[in-house]
């Protein structure tokens, strides 16, 4: 059984930066998609950017210019360095990591990390 373990997350100012990440466990091979989503008080969950171990990127428009997501292939670990953080980015962070190109009830999730964005 494949388990997410995110880290990462926490409290900033408007303008600054974190890091997440997030690393499966439980398997050997390498994932096909790895990624984060997010989910603020109220809204539903949202895709943030998804890595394929290709590389292949995608990104949601309100991020695609402050937010990288990166990966380690061999590893199972997924980054996202999140820039010019607004209070419109605050939310719960969830890891997401599946064997195929789309997403289905077998994807695999973390816990979730919540990121504060305040002044």
């Amino acid at each position: 059984q494949v388990q997410l373990v995110e880290s990462g997350g926490g409290l900033v100012h408007p303008g600054g930066s974190l890091r997440l990440s997030c690393a499966a466990s439980g398997t050997n091979r390498s994932l096909y998609a790895m990624g984060w989503y997010r989910q603020a008080p109220g809204k539903q969950r949202e895709l943030v950017a998804h890595i394929t171990r290709g590389g292949g990127t995608n990104y949601e428009t309100s991020v695609k210019d402050r937010f990288t997501i990166s990966r380690d292939g061999p590893k199972n670990t997924v980054f996202l360095q999140m820039n010019s953080l607004n209070p419109e980015d605050t939310a719960v962070y969830y890891c997401n990591a599946r064997w195929g190109p789309r997403p289905t009830e077998s994807d695999y999730w973390g816990q979730g990390t919540q990121v504060t964005v305040s002044s």
